[in-house]
């Protein structure tokens, strides 16, 4: 892919280094001619612009990028250059910093954003992850909630530790995209049995995911459904 990263500072070094190493071409747009190192990412386009202008956009050729990341440590400016992406270029995915995080809530689609990422959010739900047990943690958010990468661990008290996932009945718009077991990944099939321990991270719509707690909370026997 063709990223695009606005701000090249610590963050925006940082990614650009993780997408050259996996193979993708990547274009720094930086206003402050200081933080213009181009010896600290080799390999990485430089443009020296300011990203809140649509000329400056126009120039740097943004609509030939399939990514658009807002890095700055301002939220106003990466707010303006998540719309600007969207609307004036149609870029067909932006992912926006969050600085503060009670400006969170500004980071819709409406402002052009589809995935807003917040470090204080993520490292907490890493936290929760780690030590929850049973719990739905809700680790990523996509398109304003529309979709949510969530986790789930399950105790030796899961009433479907040892069925199949066949005969798990997960609520709608829900789908296991993978199981951590140990040091694996297990590929989800309808034969694989659950294990306790087993880690599930599920795609799932927000409305539901209490009925997906309630799927896997400790009962005395397995949840059926009719039919």
């Amino acid at each position: 892919m063709r990223v695009a990263i606005v701000g090249a500072g610590a963050v925006g070094r940082s990614i650009a280094g993780e997408l050259l190493g996996y193979g993708h071409t990547v274009m720094l747009i930086e206003k402050d001619g200081r933080k213009v190192r181009t010896r600290s990412v080799p390999g990485a386009e430089w443009v020296q612009a300011d990203a809140c202008e649509v000329s400056s956009l126009e120039e740097a050729q943004l609509a030939t990028c399939d990514v658009v990341v807002a890095a700055t440590g301002d939220d106003k400016a990466n707010l303006v250059v998540s719309l600007l992406a969207k609307t004036e270029f149609a870029v067909n995915r932006v992912v926006a910093r969050v600085k503060d995080p009670r400006n969170e809530w500004l980071y819709t689609e409406a402002w052009g954003v589809d995935v807003a990422v917040s470090t204080p959010r993520v490292l907490a739900a890493l936290v929760e992850e780690a030590v929850s047990v049973g719990d739905v943690v809700r680790l990523m958010s996509f398109r304003k909630g529309a979709a949510n990468l969530v986790e789930i661990t399950l105790g030796d008290d899961t009433s479907w530790v040892g069925h199949a996932l066949r005969e798990v009945p997960l609520p709608r718009e829900t789908v296991l995209t993978a199981i951590l077991r140990g040091e694996r990944v297990v590929t989800p099939s309808p034969d694989e049995p659950l294990e306790s321990g087993d880690e599930l991270l599920f795609v799932s719509h927000g409305d539901t995911e209490e009925e997906l707690q309630a799927v896997f909370a400790p009962a005395g026997g397995p949840r059926r459904t009719e039919g």
